[in-house]
């Protein structure tokens, strides 16, 4: 039985069965909270509600809703207004479709919430659906209202209870258009094994190992400055200067993830590591290299033979500047 305060009541609707349940929020929220206060003498800075026709300070009894419309006009709207709407789903969580879960874009998740059994009346049916969902492998797809809007929803289960997800409409998620880099990128083998090393070093985690470390400096300071001490200093982040060579930051990221984690820091040089210099303009790929390396190396070695056979015969026979060359050679020898 949750301890927890419910946020709304209301049934699920499966087909032509109802299932008296509770909302209850699924997640709380840790972030420390600030009040705004005037530097100078640190008091409280609180707002107040003015109307603007009467120029006074109103109550919270005295506010209510209005839309304003596109020349300024606005249009009360009470909550009268809103409760006599027709939408069956006022009270209602209703059920529309099953799915596999993997049909639903994690872009879409919102709020999650926990279905609560709404006493001994509902413990059968909630049991029964809790049961089908898992026998699918499929999820519930449903439609409910709660703070004025009707909203969608993913049934699912979690442990022996059934969760919520609030789910945004698809017309809400935005497409993805300008994000990705809009120039050509190569990206090279060796820089694809790199970046795999770097994620099986790093391997996998425990999500319950992870925590706040902000919100815990953030106590550290407000315990200090409570207990009139300085606030403890922490190390400046280091700042990564401009990445030039990918290779060396994918290897030095290999490297300190290896330390981090007690193994050895050794990174092994790929095979591909020596054509890498000599093509850092290319983005053809490995053809390119080769090609280009075997033109540059065979062209050297042909020039070298052609130009070494006429230095050895032509010098006595053909070329006279080479026999006064030697000529003059000779004599340097014999006098030294």
């Amino acid at each position: 039985m949750l301890h927890v305060r419910s946020i709304w009541n209301g049934a699920i609707s499966f087909g032509l069965v109802s299932i008296p349940i509770k909302l209850v929020n699924a997640t709380e929220n840790h972030s420390i909270s600030f009040r705004q206060i005037h530097t100078e003498d640190g008091g409280r800075i609180r707002y107040r509600k003015f109307c603007e026709l009467e120029d006074r300070e109103v109550t919270g009894q005295e506010i209510g809703k209005g839309y304003e419309d596109a020349d300024g006009t606005i249009i009360p709207i009470t909550d009268d207004d809103l409760s006599s709407l027709p939408i069956p789903t006022a009270r209602t969580i209703e059920i529309v479709a099953f799915v596999p879960e993997d049909r639903i874009d994690p872009l879409q998740m919102d709020a999650a919430y926990y279905l609560a059994a709404g006493g001994a009346p509902a413990a059968k049916p909630y049991t029964l659906l809790r049961e089908a969902l898992k026998r699918s492998n499929k999820v519930a797809i449903a439609k409910f209202a709660l703070r004025g809007k009707e909203r969608l929803g993913m049934l699912r289960v979690v442990g022996d209870a059934i969760a919520m997800h609030g789910l945004l409409w698809p017309d809400e998620v935005r497409a993805p258009e300008g994000v990705a880099p809009d120039t050509d990128v190569t990206v090279r083998d060796q820089e694809l094994d790199l970046a795999d090393a770097l994620m099986d070093t790093l391997g996998e985690v425990d999500l319950e190992d992870l925590h706040d470390e902000y919100r815990e400096a953030v106590e550290e300071v407000i315990a200090a400055k409570a207990s009139g001490e300085a606030p403890p200093e922490s190390a400046a982040p280091e700042r990564g200067g401009k990445v030039l060579d990918l290779m060396a930051a994918l290897e030095n990221s290999v490297r300190a993830a290896r330390e981090s984690r007690g193994e050895e820091a050794e990174v092994k040089p790929l095979p591909q590591r020596k054509t890498s210099r000599s093509t850092p303009k290319t983005t053809g790929g490995r053809k390119s290299t080769s090609t280009a390396k075997k033109k540059t190396a065979s062209s050297p070695r042909k020039s070298t033979s052609k130009t070494a056979q006429p230095e050895k015969k032509p010098t006595a026979k053909k070329s006279p500047a080479k026999k006064s060359t030697a000529k003059k050679s000779t004599p340097r020898k014999r006098s030294a």
